[in-house]
């Protein structure tokens, strides 16, 4: 089984975070725009369970994502399972044509523009992302993939890398949360 470590921090500064991640030898890309339409399941709340059911697009690139409730009190560490999906608008639309007919209603869409990288901290490869999202502001988010084995040691680098840039208030909710909370 796979998990999600995250953490990500509200910054105001997010052009002095990527400076400093470039001086330590982060390889960012180029911004990319992303669209999550979320969706809420017809026998669940997901709000009270704390999982996600999304589609992404990232350009012509299309991924259902599915995320299991939070199992930390300090990182987003939780299960994710993300699928491709055809990388077209009729896939997409296929899609929601399923989710639709099996009762699932689409709850919001995130928009956001995001700079992915990647930084080498404490012998492991950091997924970072600087974002910019509609109507909820700017962030710096990290990320590993381990497994249940590498969890705390996960955690244990994402908190170290924070806290060498400075970072405090690591934001625990979703931006689908703090979109349908009216921001941060």
């Amino acid at each position: 089984m796979h998990y999600e470590v995250e953490q990500k921090f509200p910054v105001e500064d997010l052009a002095a975070i990527e400076a400093q991640l470039i001086a330590w030898g982060a390889r960012l890309g180029s911004p990319l725009e992303q669209r999550d339409r979320y969706w809420a399941h017809p026998c669940r709340d997901f709000a009270q369970t704390d999982e996600a059911l999304r589609i992404r697009q990232i350009g012509a690139r299309c991924l259902v994502t599915y995320k299991g409730p939070k199992i930390d009190a300090t990182t987003k560490t939780r299960r994710e399972i993300e699928l491709p999906l055809a990388d077209s608008p009729r896939g997409v639309a296929q899609w929601i044509e399923l989710l639709e007919a099996l009762g699932f209603q689409s709850v919001a869409e995130v928009r956001k523009l995001r700079r992915p990288g990647q930084l080498t901290w404490q012998d492991a490869e950091i997924e970072i992302a600087l974002d910019r999202v509609d109507h909820v502001g700017t962030f710096v988010e990290f990320e590993l993939i381990t497994d249940t084995e590498g969890l705390d040691a996960a955690a244990s680098r994402i908190i170290s890398l924070a806290a060498a840039l400075g970072l405090a208030g690591a934001e625990r909710r979703s931006y689908l949360e703090l979109l349908l909370a009216g921001g941060r």
